[in-house]
């Protein structure tokens, strides 16, 4: 009933509005229906929130990028690449350092990897609070709004485009040999008090490469297995055109790209994207007009079954030898050769899958034998609209409505295939190295059942309806507003709950000679997250203009062309950040297992609380005050826009334990009454700034393009009570890097004893951190954990600064992306920093810490142990991620249209890129290094590009 009282109030107030909308909101489809000249150019025009805005009226917290034009000198196939080096604000991660922005394709909640940039027109960045605002609860961080191609009136236009290029990888991490690492272990054995594994012997012959079969030495970064370099190509067919009554755009993009690997079923690894996307426009008489939007992206892709590069990053080099030679059998062996007639993957017809009695499998016998997995993915959108002039019946108004639906599913088809492999017995007979035995591990077996896995569907439904209004009076006043009713929902499977975002939305714009200026945006938003009683708010937004230049003691500068202040203030209610439903019940379970025996054997199971009640569970709050500043100088050689923000979230989630008496709180059972309550508070402080400096040095058009953001942030509430004031989170960055402070090594016993430390999280021995003990009790744990001065930069780097540079001479344009990011740090961490156990040794371990090289150890003591002490978070595993990118270079030459005559080509270029050319840092090798996954490329590429 909650509901359809809601529906009712946002229809009711819909069909009895009648509101204003100023020249500056119109809606680019409305503007030519006016009585008055209100017809604004195209490219003038930025796609905001529900309407589109001249550009010179925009207010502040809103930075856009044409595509359709940047393609012309940059070809790129992501839709968000490279964009924080053409606008601020965005830093390749977040807006103004929010997390959680919302991606609307042509105004529905889409996957921005789903839009290649050759279909798109421009892409808008709405970052202030009062930009998003009639979006509603899950637009409050940010949109990034992306507007499709559409078809234009004139003759049908056909552009065809056409590119092939390379992946090079940049780095391979680098893995100790075996007889390095089998010398290493054995340190690492003596240094656990335990006799060395390896004998001299065996080290000497698997170093030597005498028989690499029988003394492996394996490395899956070699080229053995991987290729220099894999192919991507890809094919754009654009068409459009059309009439006064009917336009249409269609794009069919077909891209394809191989893989690195190349042994086994993984050398004819492959993704294949096919789409076909189609924009009509039709004009339904003098004052009704409608489009359709529909697109079809179908992703294939094949792999062979396994995980080569987790393997890749793991696999000790002297563990196993992945194939056996059966040329090394001894030929009177009839057993051996028995197996060997009777297996069903001999590959090459020279090599049997090899294994042990430990490993009976492994990574590269699953690339031959294991079988492929065959991904799909299919995506359908559909969405519809219709504009209706009522000018007919009030002077400026009018109506839109659009609907969508989009489904989305994927799932994983393979064949669950076994395979035997074989242990070979090795022996010397008369000098030579022969197999003379064979034992065999498991089946080769292919029951021909197909395994349909990982099964997944998404569906989401949008929904919007508006009346705008739009007037001039006393050719001094515009006027403008705008009532919307607006709403999505996205189910998916194997989640009960649809993420659904329901709004009624008011935006009242006024402008007096476009020089004073009132923008006020509200939202009533409704979240079923919450309590009935709290599932409604209201998102009020007010911001206020003054274009400076067109005053009286401006107005006649010979360097000022425009100058454009603005001032926002905004609080945004958002469910953002309540990641579940019902979290303001109270919530009970089954422990998992037994956790009480009775002496009959019977067993019983605990009843546990999760959470206490919290009826006045609240919508978080997203509070914001922004400055911008916009214009240009100079006849617009150099432009700017830049803008100063502060915001905070207030009242995020937090079960505080620290409010409620201890007893609400048990660990055996593990249980919790400690209800949700909005508690924490964070603020962001920064500002970003675009420069664009246009200038003709001869026959050069030079463009140099500058955009920055920076941004703090601070915990300004936190639910936390410690002994030592050190250790509060208040004050500091969310994103702050905490751990231990080291100061060297423990290098002997004395040293250790006339410390007097010891530590919670193992015993400490010479070559182990030594820690500052923070509280002085002399036991090294968490208590003394500190913050180090650091940031991650989980939503982007401090400060971002993006560099784009065009060159234009004659018909040849040469184009430059470079990207530098400054101001967050990281830990060396994971298996090929943190080697302990019998983990892989990689090349870090060199400078591991002995008696004798006490003095100069980059790193600690080699141990079979599981250590907690060592490896854990402390600034001496701690480095800067300072970089600057050479992101791109390309250069495109235009053929002369006077040579194409009157040929029906109507032009004809052609380019050449690369991405990912350069980084310059100090860890430059750090950054560039991928450990479990594939590596980082470059991207070498030609293409064309012809237009009939």
């Amino acid at each position: 009933m909650k509901n359809i009282r809601i529906k009712s109030v946002l229809c009711a107030a819909l069909a009895t509005s009648s509101l204003y909308v100023g020249a500056q909101n119109l809606p680019s489809e409305l503007l030519d229906a006016s009585s008055d000249s209100l017809s604004v150019a195209e490219e003038e025009l930025v796609q905001v929130a529900y309407r589109k805005v001249n550009k010179k009226d925009l207010l502040g917290g809103v930075s856009s990028v044409n595509v359709e034009e940047l393609m012309k000198k940059d070809y790129f196939t992501y839709s968000l690449d490279g964009m924080e080096n053409m606008v601020s604000g965005w830093n390749g991660s977040s807006l103004w350092g929010m997390d959680s922005y919302l991606v609307l394709v042509d105004g529905v909640p889409r996957d921005a990897n789903n839009v290649m940039p050759s279909e798109i027109k421009d892409i808008t960045f709405l970052k202030g609070a009062s930009a998003v605002v009639l979006y509603g609860s899950r637009a409050a961080k940010g949109v990034i709004y992306i507007t499709t191609k559409r078809g234009k009136e004139g003759d049908t236009r056909i552009d065809v485009r056409g590119n092939t290029g390379f992946f090079v990888p940049k780095s391979y991490p680098k893995y100790l040999g075996s007889a390095e690492y089998m010398t290493l272990y054995n340190e690492a054995r003596v240094n656990d008090g335990m006799d060395p594994l390896y004998s001299d012997v065996d080290i000497y012959n698997h170093g030597s490469g005498i028989n690499p079969y029988r003394y492996p030495d394996v490395n899956l970064y070699s080229d053995d297995y991987l290729k220099k370099a894999y192919n991507q190509s890809d094919v754009t067919a654009e068409i459009s055109g059309g009439s006064e009554k009917a336009r249409f755009y269609t794009n069919i993009n077909l891209y394809n790209t191989g893989s690195l690997i190349k042994v086994g079923n993984a050398k004819d690894d492959r993704t294949t994207r096919f789409s076909v996307r189609g924009n009509i426009d039709v004009n339904l008489g003098q004052y009704v007009k409608t489009y359709v939007n529909a697109n079809a992206t179908f992703y294939d892709g094949r792999s062979a079954r396994g995980n080569f590069w987790g393997a890749a990053a793991s696999l000790r080099p002297n563990r196993i030898s992945p194939l056996i030679p059966v040329d090394y059998i001894m030929q009177n062996n009839t057993d051996a050769w028995n197996l060997v007639n009777n297996s069903r993957y001999l590959i090459d017809g020279k090599y049997l899958l090899g294994g042990t009695q430990v490993d009976q499998t492994n990574e590269i016998a699953n690339l031959y034998a294991a079988g492929v997995n065959t991904y799909t993915s299919r995506q359908y959108q559909f969405d519809m609209g219709v504009d209706v002039d009522l000018s007919m019946l009030l002077k400026g108004l009018s109506f839109q409505t659009r609907f969508a639906i989009d489904y989305a599913t994927t799932y994983n088809r393979y064949y669950g295939d076994t395979y035997a492999t074989y242990e070979p017995q090795w022996a010397n007979v008369n000098g030579q190295d022969l197999i003379v035995g064979l034992t065999k591990y498991g089946d080769d077996v292919h029951d021909g059942i197909q395994h349909i896995a990982d099964s997944w569907n998404r569906q989401t439904m949008a929904f919007s309806a508006q009346l705008n209004y739009n007037n001039k009076f006393a050719d001094s006043h515009n006027i403008s507003a705008m009532l919307i009713a607006a709403g999505y929902q996205q189910g998916e499977s194997a989640v009960y709950h649809k993420t659904s975002n329901v709004n009624l939305g008011l935006q009242v714009d006024y402008d007096y000679l476009s020089k004073y200026y009132m923008s006020f945006g509200g939202a009533l938003i409704h979240s079923a997250r919450l309590p009935e009683n709290n599932r409604n708010a209201f998102s009020p937004s007010l911001t206020l203009g003054w274009r400076l230049s067109n005053e009286s003691f401006l107005e006649d500068s010979s360097v000022l062309d425009d100058l454009m202040l603005s001032v926002s203030g905004s609080v945004l209610n958002t469910d953002l950040g309540i990641d579940d439903y019902y979290m303001y019940q109270s919530s009970y379970d089954q422990a998992n297992g037994a956790w009480w025996g009775w002496a009959d054997g019977n067993q019983s199971h605990a009843t546990e609380a999760r959470r206490g009640n919290n009826s006045d569970l609240s919508f978080i709050k997203r509070k914001e005050i922004s400055v911008g500043l916009r214009g240009s100088l100079w006849n617009k050689m150099l432009t700017f826009d830049a803008s100063f923000f502060k915001n905070s979230l207030e009242g995020m989630l937090v079960q505080p334990s620290n409010s409620y008496p201890n007893y609400f709180v048990s660990y055996w059972p593990e249980s919790t009454l400690l209800p949700y309550v909005n508690y924490n508070n964070s603020t962001r402080t920064g500002f970003d700034l675009a420069l664009n400096f246009n200038k003709k040095m001869g026959e050069v058009d030079f463009n140099l393009g500058v955009n920055a953001t920076y941004y703090t942030n601070e915990n300004t509430k936190v639910d936390e009570l410690y002994e030592d004031a050190y250790r509060y989170r208040k004050g500091k960055p969310t994103d702050g890097m905490w751990g231990l402070q080291a100061e060297g090594f423990y290098n002997n016993e004395e040293e250790i004893q006339n410390s007097g430390i010891t530590s919670s999280f193992g015993e400490l021995k010479p070559g182990d951190l030594k820690y500052v003990d923070q509280n002085g009790d002399k036991i090294i744990d968490e208590k003394d954990e500190v913050y180090l001065g650091e940031r991650y930069g989980w939503q982007g780097t401090p400060l971002t600064v993006g560099l784009n540079l065009t060159l234009k001479w004659k018909n040849f344009t040469l184009f430059a992306l470079g990207t530098g990011y400054w101001g967050a740090s990281a830990f060396m961490s994971g298996d090929y920093y943190w080697v302990y156990g019998d983990k892989k040794y990689s090349e870090v371990v060199r400078g591991r810490w002995t008696p004798e090289t006490a003095e100069t150890a980059t790193y600690p003591r080699l141990t079979t142990q599981t250590d907690n002490h060592n490896y854990r978070n402390s600034d001496f595993w701690m480095y800067k991620t300072n970089r600057f990118n050479l992101s791109r270079l390309q250069l495109t030459y235009d053929l002369p249209k006077q040579w194409l005559g009157n040929s029906f080509v109507r032009s004809f270029s052609v380019y050449a890129y690369a991405s990912n050319l350069l980084t310059i840092s100090k860890e430059r090798e750090k950054l560039e290094l991928n450990t479990g996954a594939a590596p980082q490329t470059r991207f070498y590429n030609i293409g064309f590009k012809i237009g009939f």
